[in-house]
């Protein structure tokens, strides 16, 4: 095999010239730092050659040493003495550098022409878990870890923006996608955090010339069946976005191209799934800031809400079936504040799932037949995200996934809606 890739693979195009390269992969390593991995262009490098980085604009991001070369060599990656042009080398030695920046020689000015990476257009806050449950399930959950858990991750995550917050108990995380940033919450809840999530966010911006609202517009296709295709064409369009291409992709499916606000995709990967029972094929691919599109129908119903803490019991939950489905088990740990159904009006209400059957001496025919309970809706980690309103947050720990209020006790929940009438 590897004399047929040798046979008929030609050999790197090499440009003559001093040391040139394109990072296109980052990592982070906690004995040699950031490394970052691209083929060598033009030149060649050694170990403490001096080097600089330089943007896409033109402009030096920094200067330094090249501290170790890294290359594999069959397939283990070994340090060298020397990488030359066509070379697939790791770069270590640097603190700024990242994906899409050209790594030159100390004469060069003008920068390689890259593929920009796509900005973050999700945000979410990150925030130290302060529920009344909070540290009985995970061990991690003080802002000092998650801090540099967070940090950490954007080492070696290109894709990944992390901001702390001025109260220092709490971290804007933004990213590519709601699913991305899913991804990173159930890696830390394996690895023992607790913490609390916000609803995503969009990442909008202002038009320098004309100072409108601008918002983050995604390219699109999704492969779908035919029978399938008027459904999804109209959740799109009830989200927004714009059909720009419809085209017959072979056996009986159909691929749909829209340009839709990311607003309007938050959470509706499942939702395509339910709708096409499972055979749609969606992508997603950052395509241009635009005008703001305006609002977007979001969730229709309230919640219901402990308004205490203690352990949920069946005949009260059987009690409150007729307020709307529930979201809980019966002997779940409550607290007040937290979500613990859908209420069937668009209005919350605080109601008490801690409320025993009243228990007399008489007995009567019917009195005593067990209770039975309609099974609750169950929130995944995404569908939770998608679900949740501005003034809700998610509590995720390594055993459980909770939906509660920003604001647990009603009066200062009641003095939070004044304040944005106000």
């Amino acid at each position: 095999l590897f004399e047929l890739v040798l046979k008929h693979v030609p050999e790197p195009t090499v440009a003559p010239g001093p040391f040139t390269m394109i990072g296109t992969i980052l990592e982070a390593n906690p004995f040699l730092g950031r490394i970052i991995t691209g083929r060598i262009h033009s030149g060649s490098i050694k170990p403490t050659q001096p080097f600089k980085v330089i943007g896409q604009d033109g402009k030096l991001i920094e200067q330094g040493r090249v501290s170790k070369i890294l290359a594999f060599r069959g397939i283990e990656r070994t340090a060298i003495d020397e990488g030359f042009a066509g070379d697939i080398v790791a770069i270590a030695g640097l603190s700024k550098g990242t994906v899409a920046d050209t790594f030159c020689a100390m004469e060069v000015t003008e920068p390689m022409k890259a593929q920009p990476i796509d900005p973050p257009t999700v945000t979410m806050s990150f925030i130290v878990n302060d529920s009344p449950l909070a540290g009985t399930e995970g061990d991690k959950v003080t802002s000092r870890v998650i801090r540099d858990r967070l940090f950490r991750e954007a080492e070696g995550n290109v894709a990944l923006k992390i901001e702390e917050a001025e109260d220092k108990d709490s971290f804007y995380v933004s990213g590519r996608g709601e699913l991305q940033l899913a991804v990173l919450i159930e890696t830390m809840r394996r690895e023992g955090f607790e913490l609390a999530v916000s609803r995503p966010r969009v990442v909008l911006k202002k038009d320098e010339e004309t100072g409108d609202l601008l918002e983050p517009i995604e390219e699109v296709v999704i492969d779908v069946d035919e029978e399938h295709s008027g459904i999804v064409v109209q959740k799109m369009n009830e989200r927004k976005a714009e059909m720009v291409e419809l085209r017959p992709s072979g056996g009986n499916r159909l691929r749909l191209v829209f340009y839709a606000p990311t607003r309007g995709l938050i959470g509706y990967q499942s939702e395509l799934l339910t709708d096409t029972r499972g055979t749609a094929i969606m992508n997603r691919l950052f395509h241009a800031y635009q005008p703001y599109k305006g609002d977007i129908a979001g969730r229709s119903n309230g919640v219901l809400i402990s308004n205490d803490l203690g352990e949920a019991v069946a005949y009260a939950m059987w009690n409150l079936e007729d307020r709307g489905p529930m979201i809980i088990e019966p002997g779940e740990k409550v607290y007040q504040g937290m979500i613990i159904g859908i209420h069937s009006r668009d209005n919350d209400l605080e109601v008490n799932v801690l409320k025993g059957k009243k228990l007399t001496n008489i007995r009567a025919a019917g009195k005593d037949e067990a209770v039975k309970l309609t099974p609750p809706v169950k929130f995944t980690l995404e569908r939770g995200l998608a679900w949740i309103q501005d003034d809700e947050l998610m509590e995720v720990t390594p055993k459980s996934i909770r939906l509660r209020k920003v604001y647990l006790d009603p009066n200062d929940r009641k003095r939070s809606e004044k304040q944005k009438v106000a």
